[in-house]
């Protein structure tokens, strides 16, 4: 049995590694294989390692998205951790049924919380009562934990998410929150020796989303992400372990935020409700809504039977380029109770936001925040300091002393302006240069240049295996 290390760096394509701007990872897979992805639908990131680590789509597993409606609750739960979500057998459970002894460290990927994977480490934090949120992580075992934040320091949070990712701040330099976590993974080999070692590095996301993938500066991205590479693999391999490289999507540039809601609003199928002055989404009692995720869009219905009206609707609306009603969804590998009546889907250049109001002095308070989890759909505009602002980062210094001194505040610093936004995943790409890609050691799966999102499991068992 072969140890093995899979390394996903998020956002690498045959574009980008072709680019000229990782020579360490070009000169690594030449003497190995490459693969083209067919990229899981939707292709974002929960959906994606799903399909990775169980070899099954939507339909089986049940991650339809990074979030999704719950239909009891009447709520929009997004980001959620717990592995109980992912309904099918995981790539390390199924090898250790054949090798009882298997183990599997889990470091970042989603979905990291009371698995069967015997070491993780996630990020969570920790919401007291007073209103305070502490940046922390949660590991297991827990002893873990305590033993990793005083080797290696705390993990860089503020690095990981927010305006503050891919760039040089106080809070850190650019790839801080990817060099942790690489740091970790050496942390973990040698402590435990995982049979199999999950790792993620986020780093390209952040500036891709901010810039788009074609603009010049990603070339320093790239080198960054090169040189933390470079570091895992000579690591790795002087240990014994094989390594896999994979991505999840590829990212494309926009230039057209979609406003589903506002629209379904203006139609009178959306209902909010006032709280303190400002406007809340009341999914509850909407007859229809939009849950956004970058280039795709989940659309709940109160009442099935305004499908065809629905449709007709949205059809509309410039950027929207397909709705795939029950037929479509079961075609895709999507037809699952958690997906929406409809899902929408973008065009090329465009992508979903979940704005809802109609002036943005009654958005809720939470539009202008860091807030992954109140948001009724994706926001990437989190990755943005409010231009606006005079002096942004002297008010984020004045919030951090107000939290500093024990007193609430509210880090309002981030902008409204979706029109900042130019890059996004989660349609499937026109162009296979855009498509994720694998990387590995040797030909897996037949060796041919294309290989589903579901048939990764399948070459991490077989890398395993042999």
């Amino acid at each position: 049995m072969q140890r093995v290390a899979v390394i996903n760096v998020v956002g690498l394509t045959s574009r980008l590694l072709e680019s000229g701007g990782m020579p360490r990872l070009q000169r690594w897979w030449r003497s190995g294989w490459r693969a083209t992805i067919k990229p899981a639908f939707p292709a974002v990131t929960c959906t994606a390692q799903a399909n990775y680590l169980t070899g099954r789509r939507p339909s089986e597993h049940g991650i339809v998205g990074n979030g999704w409606y719950n239909r009891e609750l009447a709520e929009v739960h997004f980001w959620k951790q717990s592995n109980h979500l992912v309904t099918a057998p995981k790539v390390w459970e199924r090898l250790r049924q054949r090798h009882p002894g298997f183990t599997c460290a889990k470091l970042f990927w989603w979905f990291n919380m009371y698995s069967s994977a015997d070491w993780s480490i996630t990020p969570r934090p920790m919401y007291p009562a007073d209103g305070r949120k502490i940046f922390d992580i949660y590991t297991w075992p827990y002893e873990m934990r305590p033993e990793i934040k005083r080797d290696l320091g705390e993990f860089p949070f503020p690095t990981f998410w927010g305006p503050a990712a891919g760039t040089d701040s106080n809070q850190g330099p650019p790839d801080a929150a990817s060099r942790w976590i690489a740091t970790a993974a050496q942390w973990v080999e040698r402590r435990y020796q995982p049979h199999l070692n999950l790792i993620y590095l986020p780093h390209l996301d952040y500036s891709m989303q901010r810039l788009g993938p074609q603009d010049p500066a990603i070339k320093e991205d790239l080198r960054r992400v090169d040189e933390i590479l470079a570091e895992l693999l000579n690591f790795f391999e002087a240990r014994g372990v094989a390594v896999m490289v994979i991505s999840e999507y590829g990212l494309t540039p926009v230039s057209q935020p979609v406003h589903i809601n506002r629209t379904l609003r203006g139609e009178g199928w959306l209902t909010v409700k006032e709280e303190l002055g400002r406007e809340l989404l009341d999914a509850g009692a909407s007859r229809a809504f939009a849950v956004a995720d970058h280039q795709v869009a989940h659309i709940y219905l109160k009442n099935r039977q305004d499908q065809s009206t629905i449709r007709r609707l949205l059809e509309q609306i410039p950027g929207v380029a397909q709705l795939l009603g029950p037929d479509e969804l079961a075609a895709a590998g999507l037809l699952h109770p958690r997906a929406g009546d409809l899902v929408a889907v973008a065009a090329p250049q465009a992508w979903f936001t979940y704005y809802y109001w109609l002036d943005d002095n009654r958005a809720p308070d939470f539009a202008r925040t860091v807030d992954i989890h109140r948001k009724p759909g994706y926001d990437p505009v989190e990755l943005f300091l409010d231009p606006a602002l005079r002096f942004p980062k002297l008010k984020v210094a004045w919030r951090l002393l107000q939290k500093k001194l024990g007193f609430r505040m509210l880090m309002d610093v981030i902008p409204l302006n979706a029109s900042l936004v130019k890059g996004s995943h989660g349609a499937v790409p026109v162009d296979q240069a855009d498509f994720p890609i694998l990387l590995a050691p040797r030909p897996l799966l037949g060796g041919g240049p294309l290989v589903d999102s579901t048939e990764i499991a399948a070459a991490i068992e077989t890398l395993v295996e042999t």
